[in-house]
């Protein structure tokens, strides 16, 4: 089952073939770029305090059903929306889009739910996308990353500290490097059509991207 995670980063910023997904749910205004972009929403969550009155009278009675939150809370939209499909789809892949490309701290929030203990599990099956850029997350062992047609750049990101990172096949190779605090090995490239990594701890990002 594949699950669409609609952000409130602009539409521009969206890759493209949004319609084979089996599940759509928009966040805050994602829901209703989700209702104007003619795709479904079958879930509308947030506090929905960016939108107008007739946006969110527009967004609550168009979609199949909707969560509000309060606007002062713990959680984000972004993980409320997150944690509803991991409770009630936790074999789903979550494909999120409309999450980069905004504010900065709304991005680094959203890249680092994957160290939350309670998304952790999830890790592997939390993709971030926008039109430049794919983001995958690994747990430790060895890995065979495939390319995304269009992506040149290979950027391997240490969540974690790591006792032991290798990189294979790929332009700048690494072989068990220890790794004592977060860092983007950035500007790599791919060889052939996939590279591997191996690693021993902690959580790896995986960033496949080209120049606009």
């Amino acid at each position: 089952m594949k699950i669409l995670i609609v952000g409130g980063g602009h539409p521009d910023t969206w890759p493209n073939q949004l319609a084979d997904f089996d599940f759509y749910i928009g966040v805050d205004r994602g829901s209703l770029y989700l209702l104007q972009a003619g795709l479904p929403l079958d879930l509308a969550v947030g506090d929905f305090d960016s939108l107008t009155e007739s946006e969110r009278n527009r967004v609550f009675t168009q979609s199949n059903q909707y969560l509000q939150a309060p606007a002062q809370k713990d959680d984000t939209d972004t993980q409320l929306a997150l944690l509803w499909a991991t409770q009630h789809y936790p074999k789903a892949q979550y494909i999120c889009i409309g999450l980069t490309g905004g504010r900065m701290d709304h991005f680094l929030a959203n890249l680092w739910m994957v160290l939350e203990p309670r998304f952790t599990k999830f890790a592997t099956q939390i993709h971030l996308l926008d039109r430049q850029n794919t983001i995958q997350f690994y747990l430790p062992g060895e890995h065979t990353i495939y390319q995304v047609p269009s992506m040149k750049y290979l950027a391997y990101v240490c969540l974690t500290p790591m006792q032991s990172l290798s990189l294979y096949d790929s332009k700048y190779t690494l072989n068990h490097q220890k790794v004592t605090y977060p860092i983007s090995y950035a500007s790599n490239e791919f060889l052939t059509d996939t590279a591997r990594v191996a690693f021993s701890d902690g959580i790896l990002a995986v960033i496949q991207s080209k120049d606009a």
